[in-house]
């Protein structure tokens, strides 16, 4: 359910500004993203694990509010962000 470390160093390697970025939320979202991803492929096997859903519903929350905040604060990079991930159809 977890990612391992050499994805969430790919994807902050993929989604950082700089050299040694790791919080920006564009890092953060899409680690979010990624294992939102992961709990939801866990949930078509096991569909009555309502303690993960709990937890699955706390990262979507962190998540939107991280867009939210990024979408305030600079709307090209939300733009970009969202399209990379592919979150809005």
């Amino acid at each position: 359910m977890s990612i391992t470390a050499e994805r969430k160093e790919a994807l902050i390697k993929e989604h950082s500004r700089g050299s040694d970025d790791t919080g920006s939320p564009e890092v953060q979202v899409a680690i979010l993203t990624e294992r939102i991803t992961n709990l939801t492929e866990h949930f078509k096997g096991h569909a009555k694990d309502n303690h993960s859903r709990r937890g699955l519903l706390m990262l979507v929350n962190k998540r939107r509010s991280l867009l939210d905040y990024l979408r305030k604060k600079d709307q090209a990079r939300y733009t970009d962000l969202i399209g990379k991930l592919g979150l809005r159809k």
